[in-house]
């Protein structure tokens, strides 16, 4: 397996990426801001994950998102840890991450990886998307945000 920057003229993973947001609106957005991440088995894309700079010190993991077949398996945690060296190395001193309070997995991931929650954004699905989202039996209402300093 490898993790490697989607080349500029290669058509990202969307489907892959609506996985782990389910606004095809936002993650374009996300797309055109930041820079994505791909990781292959076998020549096929498995993971994704894009960085988007939010301020000269600072960078934001989103879009993370593993097939789901191969979920659990520990590559969440590979393109977490990927995702940080890679913004290390370019000199961010801090990575934020959000995801809904709904995402009991994503939230456990994430602070083994390191991360610590820093507030909670109320209500932002419930304003941000028009179809309310389940997952895991709770209605997903809040992003729950998340950083490491570097």
């Amino acid at each position: 397996m490898k993790i490697r920057k989607l080349d500029q003229h290669e058509i990202p993973p969307m489907g892959l990426m609506l996985l782990a947001d389910p606004s095809q609106m936002l993650v374009s957005k996300y797309l055109e801001r930041g820079e994505c991440y791909v990781m292959e088995n076998n020549n096929q894309i498995i993971g994704v994950y894009i960085l988007v700079p939010t301020s000269t010190d600072k960078i934001e993991l989103a879009n993370l998102a593993v097939e789901k077949a191969l979920q659990g398996n520990g590559i969440g945690k590979m393109l977490v840890l990927n995702s940080i060296e890679r913004a290390k190395m370019v000199g961010y001193k801090m990575m934020e991450i959000g995801t809904g309070n709904s995402s009991i997995g994503q939230l456990a991931l994430y602070q083994k990886c390191g991360f610590r929650i820093t507030h909670v954004d109320r209500n932002f699905f419930i304003r941000h998307y028009d179809t309310p989202i389940y997952e895991n039996g709770i209605w997903c209402r809040d992003m729950i945000r998340l950083s490491q300093e570097l």
